[in-house]
């Protein structure tokens, strides 16, 4: 299936439709799995299945963004300094300032990025 059919086919199974965002994306040993469900010009909706001990580098955007935590426990990287976050909370990570994501076990989480 190519890539664009399943975007639409994991965003056509959210619309009207309640859905478990942690079943929507698996885990795989090593890597760090991503969905995108929905990229518009407003903003994205990608979900991530992390595995234990990866990492997304230290980086910036434009943009104010939020992480979702749907399963496990992550640490979010904020201008230095680190925040652990689990199934049921959020943070929002400010427009440019420096930030990174570490996988201290699995966990997955939903990032909403809003370009406005």
């Amino acid at each position: 299936m190519s890539t664009e059919k399943t975007k639409q086919t994991l965003l056509q199974s959210c619309i009207s439709n309640p859905q478990d965002l942690a079943k929507l994306v698996d885990y795989s040993d090593d890597s760090i799995v991503s969905k995108t469900i929905l990229d518009k010009t407003a903003g994205t909706l990608t979900l991530f299945a992390f595995d234990k001990a990866q990492r997304l580098s230290e980086h910036q955007a434009p943009y104010d963004a939020v992480v979702q935590v749907v399963d496990g426990q992550g640490e979010v990287v904020i201008a230095g300094v680190p925040k652990t976050v689990k199934t049921g909370e959020l943070i929002i990570m400010p427009g440019n300032i420096p930030h990174s994501v570490i996988a201290k076990q699995r966990f997955k989480m939903l990032l909403i990025m809003i370009r406005a």
